[in-house]
Order: structure tokens, then C-alpha cells, then sequence
């Protein structure tokens, strides 16, 4: 008995330091799920919409994240992050930020990982609806859609080859300390790590400068792509019946948000350009823009948001639109329920679908023409 009691406390005694440091961790997430009406609304052709109902996830999560104290301001940061797919138990670890780096509160931030782009970084938090099926993203920051003929490209959503609005893996990132409500951040994205000899290796940076100062928000980004072979990285090109691999595209944005007494508003424009025509043409090169507004009274809050994206090279008709409106009423600072409603108008010849960001794949298209709408009830409770 006595030896067993010596083997515990020795065992006891080399554990400890482990646990201690593991002090450091936080485990932080949300979980945001909603009820979906969706319908896909009849297309140019005539085709009828289909109705569908659905629970969502809306890119519920859960982090854990740390850091070390190095010495003189400098400490070692780490985090993993991934989306947890609440409807359906579908999840894969490290999906979304997850890295490993140096901190220094006068120097900044370097880390090497899977994040999200400053050019993304810059105008997420404008986003009234992020995260839910109203996310600007169904027409801003690049639409990628998947299953595209060269033939129909326009006429079926594709409106960059690779997403503006990212989070890529195998990214390099530098983020400055905030310097009197202003950040800079710069990162360089590393594609095709196993190409094989004769493909085309493709890369991608990305930079934003954001100034943070209540009441005012703005920001200016950039980000360039140079495609890669198909199916060698992580800046691949659109699909094997569009060559392009080895050209470029690239995309610039300005936004901003002002925010006083009850009110917020938030705007943001953005242009592409690529040179994937013939003799280096605009091909899918567009402009969009987003305009949204909250006011805010007691525990609740009514917002609306509008986004328009342009034509699509000098493709006529693949131009869109899309209108949300929602209601907020939060019962803890960390409770809240929603609820939503969007729809989406394309022109004759474009089939953008509404946002798929954490929504769990709504599957919204229904051709060219065609005006995708969604009714949306849920909750969100951060920890």
C-alpha cells in the first residue's frame, strides 16, 4: 500500500507541471442555429422554384487558443478553430483559423497557419447578416460557384476564379499592433506545396490598412491572384474547361461604418479585374457594393441591408441584386434571437444562389434569372 501511495504522489508531481500549463487555454465559440424557409424562385426560363425546410448551423464554432509570456512584450500565440455543424454532426477539426505565432504588443503579430485575408479581415464586421443565409457573400467578395461549363460560366454564378473573401490555407501573415485606432495587416498565401513538374504554381497577397476609432470605422484592401494548374494548391484555377492557370485576377475594396446614438450604417464597394479574356481581357471583372443600417432600441434592433453586383466582364444581364431584412432581440449579452428575411433578383443571365457561409450547402439555384428568397428564424449564443 505504502509503495502505490509513493508511485501516486511521484506521478502526481511530474503531471503537474503539464496541467499548469495548460492554464493558459480559453475555449471560446457560438452556436448559432435557425429554422430556414428557402425557395428558388422560378428562373428565366420558367421553370418552377422549389420550396425546401431546413435547420442551419450558420458557422456555429468552437476555439481553443493561448499564449505564452516569452519576456520583454514578447509571447507565442496559438489557436485552433473549427466550425461545428450543430444540424447535422458533420465536423472537421481545424477548418477554420488556426495558426501558430509570435506576438509583440509594440511589433506586432507574425503567424503561419490557415486565416482569414486582410482583404476578408477588412469589411466582415460591416456585414449585418455575416454568417447567416442574408451574408453579403452570396454576391460580394467573389462568387465561386462549383460545376462550371466555360460555355455557361456567366450564366451559371462564377464571378472570380478563386474567392476574395477567404480563409486559405498555408497563409504567412504580419498584423501591426493597433497605432491610434489604426491596423495593417499583409499576408501571402502559398499555393501548389505538391506540384508536380509542368504545373503552374499558384499564390496569392493580400493587404488591408483599418482604421478603428468610435464612432468611424474604415478600410482599404487589396488582393492579387496568380492561378495555379488545377487541382495543384490552394489558389487553383476555376475548372478544367477554362484554362487560365497561370493568370491573374485581383480585387480592391473600400468600407466603412459609422455608428451614432441608435443608428449604425456600413457601406463597402469592391472591384475585380482579371485578364482571363482573349488577349488579356476583363472576363469576369465587376463591381458590387453593399449598403446596411441597424437601429437599436432597448434589448432589440431592426436591420436592413442591400447588395448589388455588376455585370460580369461585358456579359449583358449577369448583373444582381439582393435585400434582407431582420429583427434582433437579444436576451443576455450573450443570447440572442433572430429572424430574417432575404431574396435575391438575378438578371437573365447569371445564377447567383443565396450565402452557403455555415448555412450547411442551401443549395438556392435554380438557373439564370431565377430569385432565390429565405425566411430565417434561430438563435446565437456566444461563449
Amino acid at each position: 500500500m505504502q509503495k502505490k501511495i509513493i508511485a501516486l504522489a511521484i506521478a502526481a508531481a511530474v503531471s503537474a507541471p503539464a496541467f499548469a500549463d495548460n492554464s493558459n487555454v480559453t475555449i471560446y465559440g457560438q452556436a448559432r442555429v435557425s429554422f430556414d424557409l428557402v425557395n428558388t424562385g422560378a428562373n428565366a426560363a420558367g421553370t418552377a422554384g422549389v420550396s425546401a425546410n431546413k435547420v442551419s448551423s450558420n458557422t456555429s464554432r468552437l476555439g481553443l487558443k493561448g499564449s505564452e509570456d516569452l519576456g520583454d512584450g514578447l509571447a507565442a500565440i496559438w489557436q485552433i478553430e473549427q466550425q461545428i455543424d450543430i444540424d447535422t454532426g458533420a465536423n472537421t477539426l481545424a477548418t477554420r483559423n488556426t495558426f501558430a505565432g509570435l506576438k509583440n504588443e509594440s511589433a506586432g503579430t507574425v503567424l503561419m497557419g490557415r486565416h482569414d485575408t486582410p482583404y476578408k479581415l477588412a469589411t466582415r464586421k460591416l456585414d449585418m447578416f455575416a454568417d447567416t443565409i442574408a451574408d453579403n457573400r452570396s454576391l460580394m467578395g467573389g462568387v465561386s460557384a462549383t460545376n462550371i461549363a466555360a460555355a455557361t460560366l456567366a450564366a451559371n454564378g462564377k464571378s472570380v476564379g478563386s474567392s476574395f473573401d477567404g480563409r486559405p490555407t498555408n497563409v504567412l501573415a504580419y498584423i501591426s499592433p493597433a497605432m491610434s485606432g489604426f491596423t495593417a495587416a499583409a499576408a501571402y498565401v502559398a499555393g501548389a506545396e505538391t506540384a508536380t513538374a509542368g504545373q503552374i504554381k499558384g499564390n496569392a497577397w493580400s493587404v488591408a490598412g483599418m482604421y478603428d476609432a468610435a464612432p468611424f470605422y474604415g478600410s482599404l484592401a487589396y488582393e492579387n491572384h496568380k492561378l495555379g494548374s488545377v487541382g495543384s494548391g490552394t489558389v487553383a484555377a476555376p475548372g478544367a474547361a477554362l484554362n487560365v492557370a497561370g493568370l491573374t485576377e485581383s480585387a480592391w475594396k473600400i468600407g466603412a461604418g459609422y455608428t451614432i446614438d441608435a443608428f449604425t450604417l456600413g457601406f463597402a464597394y469592391e472591384r475585380t479585374n482579371d485578364n482571363f479574356g482573349a488577349a488579356g481581357a476583363n472576363f469576369l471583372g465587376h463591381n458590387a457594393y453593399y449598403l446596411s443600417g441597424k437601429y437599436s432600441f432597448g434589448t432589440d434592433a431592426v436591420k436592413l441591408a442591400y447588395t448589388k453586383v455588376g455585370k460580369l466582364g461585358a456579359a449583358v444581364n449577369t448583373d444582381a441584386k439582393q435585400f434582407s431584412l431582420g429583427y434582433d432581440h437579444n436576451l443576455s449579452k450573450r443570447t440572442t434571437l433572430f429572424a430574417l428575411y432575404t431574396k435575391l433578383s438575378n438578371g437573365t443571365a447569371v445564377n447567383y444562389g443565396l450565402s452557403t457561409n455555415g448555412t450547411g450547402g442551401n443549395n438556392t439555384q435554380n438557373g439564370a434569372g431565377a430569385s432565390p428568397s429565405a425566411w430565417s428564424f434561430g438563435m446565437n449564443h456566444t461563449f
